[in-house]
């Protein structure tokens, strides 16, 4: 008799860190979002625009200086943060990355601003893992989460869910860690 065990991989921790995106990073996230099947891929283009004209609202992760996720945002007229695009690449979903990203881009926008920032994103009702994303750093960091008519399906062109708009506004100010001196 054989015995036949089921034996599940162990992932570690990766040690990534979290920066402002640079041009070079644009092919990293049009390759994110084209190869995560569910984002909406815009052109190489558009990242490239999106690096050189919104880097300060925006985050990069890298593990060992290659990009692994990024987030595409930018301050809307009302002073809000927009929130476009996450992306993680697939080998790193599942570690806190993309809350991490959210919260080094929530910190360093406030540190500059000096008082909390209301975020804001659309994200459809299917996308269960973004919904997910934002209610848990709603819950983390003591901000009410409300959600309101965004963009409904009639806006888009092609056959394309409705986006209601969530807007994640801070209950009280929000403590960065310290970094150790």
């Amino acid at each position: 008799m054989v015995d036949t065990e089921l034996q599940t991989e162990k992932r570690c921790t990766p040690v990534w860190s979290i920066s402002h995106p640079t041009q070079s990073d644009a092919r990293h996230m049009w390759r994110i979002a084209r190869d995560s099947g569910v984002l909406d891929l815009n052109s190489s283009y558009a990242y490239l625009l999106w690096c050189t004209d919104f880097p300060s609202t925006s985050a990069v992760a890298r593990v060992d200086g290659e990009p692994i996720g990024f987030i595409a945002g930018y301050l809307r007229p009302s002073g809000s943060l927009m929130i476009w695009q996450v992306g993680v690449d697939e080998a790193y979903r599942g570690f806190g990355l993309a809350a991490s990203m959210l919260g080094w881009l929530a910190d360093s926008l406030a540190t500059l601003q000096g008082e909390p920032l209301v975020m804001e994103t659309t994200v459809t009702q299917s996308n269960t893992a973004s919904r997910a994303l934002f209610a848990g750093f709603a819950r983390r960091r003591d901000m009410r989460l409300t959600e309101s008519p965004g963009f409904g399906e009639d806006l888009f062109p092609d056959a394309h869910e409705a986006e209601p708009l969530l807007r994640l506004i801070p209950l009280k100010p929000h403590q960065a860690p310290r970094e150790s001196a």
